[in-house]
């Protein structure tokens, strides 16, 4: 991303469709950090998987029920959740929404899509 671009304006940005109902819009991002929009249709399965990066997610709106280890909670709009590198996890979506995430370093499998 050019170091320049510090503002990220939602209709400039494509939607990259990640499948089965979900799709996502990559923000500001450089090495270090990324946020990324991820939006979901109701019954849309963000599937179990883990990652060497530390997330952090908002849920800007919808219901999500997630499976964090072996934990498993719902989520409304004004949650979020914690995801430590390594941990095994994953949400289906109850009620069509949002999902804010950041990572840290930056996801490079999004930005080769």
């Amino acid at each position: 991303m050019d170091s320049n671009n510090f503002f990220q304006l939602n209709n400039n940005i494509e939607w990259t469709d990640a499948g089965n109902g979900v799709s996502r819009q990559i923000f500001g991002h450089n090495d270090a950090i990324m946020m990324v929009k991820v939006k979901f249709e109701t019954g849309a399965v963000g599937a179990m998987h883990k990652h060497p990066h530390v997330q952090v997610s908002y849920v800007e709106s919808g219901s999500f029920e997630l499976t964090i280890d072996d934990e498993v909670k719902t989520l409304k709009q004004g949650d979020g959740y914690f995801v430590p590198p390594g941990i095994l996890h994953g949400c289906v979506c109850k009620e069509a929404g949002v999902l804010i995430d950041v990572f840290t370093p930056a996801r490079e499998d999004f930005l080769q899509q």
